[in-house]
């Protein structure tokens, strides 16, 4: 057997790559029906088949190893290996993937020693259609695989005559780069997970609150009253969670709430709620998460409005206090961005990758630690994170301070059992971004980034290459 595609296909280390692009590969490209194969994540067995073939292709075939090609990634076990199997079983390719760096995962993949056999591999004169496409399979399932497992970047540093392969498969040239005397091509796979929460949470805020509010007026956590010192803020819930999690729901109706008080430098003083529920048993769970969660916020509840026989609903409104409330929009270019967050705690049940539960086991004197924290600090711009992520949250706080921002993915501080794609899109129960770091009891602070000039928010790697996370403001009201 002869490797067609071989090598290892990664960021920016010593790579190899046959150069080579099958025509079966590019005839899959085109739309041929897919051959008979499975890519799935290999068992030691497969592992062992996946090295025989590597040995062929780059020790035995093309030389680029003296006796072995195995090297500390695959030492690791948070290396990932996807093989490509026909249906007797029969190993016909495979590729490796997992984080760049030997440090903890931060979200940075790369690929590796992608290589296909070629022609028959079982009967003599069986048909070699069956290794149609394996290539681009392996790759298209290596992207997928990165993606879910949290990369928020996902390089492959390849030889110049698979730079079309790639091209052809959506990865993105990022400049030529020479390796072992080797023409290659850096290249990135486009992750675009933060840009369409973004999208999907808040880009239609700019045309749909249009002429809404005083002059001027973009948009904040909460919302300053005329003639007095009171900010009020207003959540709704989702209504699936309202059904499915009526306490859960109750809980975080009032969280949300007073974190964008908090964010606004408020000190909390009152909450009132309409709900809607199918039956009174119903309304009682929803109630019974809202009182608790009033409880240890410290937070009285003045009275709602509640309607039974309707559809699953929860909106609650919150005042606070302030003489001084802390804009979301105060920002400038050159000041630090710091993230603070609750690391404790865990995925909520049922919402894991999406919603970090880091309140429900607090007390209140905790709880008031983090509240609290905006208000004494009294940072230029604060904003809590909220359903567009800590990514989309920066970028609302950059576009309503007239800034662009950078944020230092290694920096930012993440529970150690959440990936850094979920981290910085899930909602992350208390977090707050401010210019500069905050105390907040036992909350995590760190500085992690800072305000620029232009607009949008790109995201800088250890290594010093930035990645473009979101291109311009996030709901298009524009500068406070």
């Amino acid at each position: 057997m002869q490797p067609v595609v071989g090598g290892r296909f990664m960021s920016t280390t010593v790579v190899q790559t046959a150069g080579v692009m099958r025509a079966a590969d590019v005839r899959a490209l085109l739309g041929d029906p897919p051959p008979p194969f499975l890519i799935e994540e290999a068992n030691a067995a497969a592992r062992r088949a996946y090295y025989h073939l590597r040995h062929e292709a780059f020790v035995e075939h093309q030389g680029l190893f003296d006796k072995t090609d195995l090297d500390d990634h695959d030492d690791d076990p948070r290396t990932i290996v996807l093989v490509a199997r026909t249906p007797d079983g029969t190993v016909i390719g495979g590729v490796r993937l997992g984080p760049a760096t030997s440090t903890p995962d931060i979200g940075w993949w790369q690929g590796g020693r992608l290589v296909v056999a070629q022609g028959p591999v079982a009967a003599p004169g069986a048909s070699s259609n069956r290794l149609a496409g394996v290539g681009a399979a392996l790759v298209r399932a290596a992207c997928a695989r990165a993606e879910a497992a949290g990369a928020l970047r996902f390089d492959a540093t390849v030889q110049l005559g698979t730079q079309r392969f790639f091209e052809r498969l959506g990865w993105e040239s990022v400049r030529p780069v020479t390796v072992a005397n080797t023409p290659h091509v850096l290249m990135r796979w486009p992750i675009g997970r933060i840009a369409r929460l973004a999208a999907a949470t808040k880009s239609v805020l700019g045309p749909l609150l249009q002429g809404i509010g005083p002059a001027g007026y973009v948009g904040d956590d909460g919302a300053p009253v005329p003639g007095s010192d009171l900010v009020a803020a207003c959540d709704a819930i989702l209504p699936a969670m309202v059904e499915r999690d009526p306490e859960w729901a109750g809980w975080c109706s009032v969280l949300v709430n007073v974190n964008d008080l908090a964010a606004m430098g408020a000190v909390p003083v009152g909450l009132l709620d309409a709900l809607g529920a199918r039956d009174a048993a119903a309304a009682e769970r929803v109630m019974r998460g809202l009182r608790r969660a009033a409880e240890a916020f410290g937070v009285p509840i003045l009275g709602g409005h509640t309607q039974l026989g309707v559809p699953a609903a929860l909106s609650v409104t919150a005042f606070g206090r302030t003489a001084h409330p802390v804009a979301g929009g105060g920002g400038r270019p050159g000041e630090q961005i710091g993230l603070t967050a609750d690391l404790g705690g865990g995925w909520r049940p049922g919402y894991a990758g999406r919603q970090w539960d880091s309140t429900s086991h607090r007390g209140p004197e905790e709880l008031g630690a983090m509240l609290t924290a905006v208000g004494r600090a009294r940072p230029s711009a604060a904003k809590d994170v909220s359903m567009a992520g800590v990514v989309g949250t920066l970028g609302m706080l950059a576009e309503a301070s007239g800034c662009a921002a950078v944020l230092d993915v290694a920096a930012v501080p993440k529970p150690e059992s959440a990936s850094m794609g979920d981290w910085l899109t899930c909602f992350p129960g208390f977090a707050m971004l401010t210019t500069g770091p905050l105390d907040a009891g036992p909350a995590t602070t760190a500085v992690c980034g800072e305000l620029t000039t232009g607009q949008g928010v790109v995201l800088r790697w250890p290594d010093g290459e930035v990645t473009e996370a979101l291109a311009a403001g996030v709901t298009g009201m524009g500068a406070a």
